[in-house]
């Protein structure tokens, strides 16, 4: 029988509530001691930390005076993925192996050297004997990122090496965790829905021969089938998530974590755990649910007005979790246009069609556009905004088939290409542990000894 913890009991709720008044501080202490909350400043830039060649993230200037006020640009490698993205569409390839080439070794790989990591990448796609058994098969969560967690974790118990930390180890680690996460997430979520809604248990083995995207299709759907669309745009979407630079939440916690001279399998897994929260990774769930609630409460998706007020009431707190966000807008670096959305909507568009759900499509639409309008209107606003890629990568998902639990994971199956990159980069030109400083505001009180002390 799985073990359970308990609830939070009175005791407890009393130890947190007593805590909770030691904890707070007051937010203009970080006006007063110049302090950037997030390590960002008023204008959402982010305070630099470190350098790095992987990726850069721009906003184009449109000459007006106004700063971040132009079109986003993303680059891997010094190049614009837009360009590379319209390579391997023109090409009819998928393109998602030769970009986590890219991103490793720095140059775009040539038709040999594509072919050569392919099967490099093929050979290291089979998970170690019984480890489905033993790991995947046992304690099933209800959260594929803890799943995911918890297999990186214990791919390390299986890799006589593991703590070894030059470089050729780390890339051989690296690409083995970058080939494995597809068929760890998978074999995590079929595993789980087995033991909580029973029916049938299948684990395929995935094929020599197809790409990483074909594969997760694959391995998904019982009876292995899919159409050239859907491998096709799950294939753009991965490539669009591979990375973005150093600053964003789980690359940094990778970077940081492997300055401190870690080893591979704890530096992955702490990105897990930053990608898995909902102002990061999990934001697509968000998009995804947010708009369930629209579709419920809107009558007439088409209605300009009506589905003005129902953004205003999301602002206000008073429609779907309460939480004044619409979700999906904004970012950020990027305020005119988060270039990876404005490539993916085209084939959003082609995929409802194929999908009979271009209503749907048209009502996403419709809130891209009045979204911005309206938040402008009801909030103080120091940049434009604009959909973000999570926007539409929810809607993507569930147009495959894919259910909502494996939303995060397919996005850590991205960017684990992105963080194993910056893990080497850290290793190979850092020598110090990230240690950024805390000022202390709380005032010095004398010690007081037990009998003394007040109940």
């Amino acid at each position: 029988m799985k073990y359970k913890f308990s609830s939070v009991t009175p005791e407890i709720q009393r130890l947190a509530d007593k805590s909770i008044e030691g904890y707070k501080i007051n937010p203009e202490l970080y006006m007063q001691y110049d302090v950037k909350r997030g390590l960002r400043d008023l204008d959402g830039n982010g305070v630099v930390a470190g350098l790095t060649n992987i990726s850069t993230i721009k906003v184009l200037d449109t000459g007006d005076g106004m700063p971040n006020h132009g079109d986003g640009k993303l680059y891997y490698r010094g190049i614009d993925v837009e360009d590379i993205v319209s390579g391997f569409i023109k090409e009819k390839r998928f393109g998602f192996e030769e970009t986590i080439y890219l991103l490793l070794f720095g140059i775009m790989p040539s038709e040999h050297e594509l072919a050569e990591f392919k099967n490099i990448l093929s050979d290291f796609r089979s998970l170690p004997t019984t480890f489905t058994r033993d790991v995947i098969m046992k304690s099933p969560s209800d959260n594929m990122m803890n799943t995911l967690a918890k297999s990186v974790l214990a791919l390390y118990s299986y890799d006589d090496d593991a703590n070894n930390i030059s470089i050729p180890n780390v890339m051989r680690q690296c690409i083995e965790l970058i080939t494995l996460f597809p068929v760890l997430a998978v074999y995590g979520y079929n595993a789980y829905k087995y033991y909580n809604s029973g029916g049938s248990l299948f684990f395929h083995d995935p094929d020599p021969n197809l790409s990483i995207a074909e594969n997760l299709l694959y391995m998904l759907r019982p009876n292995k089938k899919y159409t050239e669309l859907e491998a096709r745009i799950l294939d753009l979407a991965l490539v669009l998530h591979a990375e973005h630079g150093g600053g964003n939440n789980s690359t940094f916690t990778v970077h940081v974590v492997s300055s401190s001279g870690t080893d591979t399998y704890s530096a992955i897994a702490a990105g897990l755990g930053s990608l898995k929260g909902p102002k990061h990774g999990g934001a697509n769930i968000k998009v995804a649910m947010m708009f369930d609630d629209m579709k419920e409460n809107i009558s007439d998706w088409t209605d300009e007005n009506e589905v003005r007020n129902y953004l205003k009431k999301l602002l206000h707190k008073e429609a779907f979790d309460h939480a004044g966000l619409i979700y999906g807008m904004g970012h950020a670096v990027y305020s005119q246009s988060d270039p990876r959305a404005k490539v993916f909507k085209g084939f959003v568009e082609k995929l409802s069609a194929e999908k009979g759900r271009e209503k749907e499509f048209a009502l996403y639409s419709l809130v891209e556009k009045l979204a911005p309008e309206v938040i402008a209107e009801e909030r103080r606003i120091f940049k434009g905004v604009c959909a973000n890629v999570d926007f539409y990568s929810g809607f993507v998902y569930r147009m495959l088939g894919i259910p909502d639990e494996l939303f995060t994971p397919l996005f850590a199956v991205s960017r684990i290409a992105g963080w194993s990159a910056h893990r080497i980069e850290e290793l190979i030109n850092s020598n110090k542990i990230i240690r950024p400083a805390y000022k202390a505001i709380s005032p010095m009180h004398e010690y007081t000894n037990m009998e003394n002390r007040m109940d």
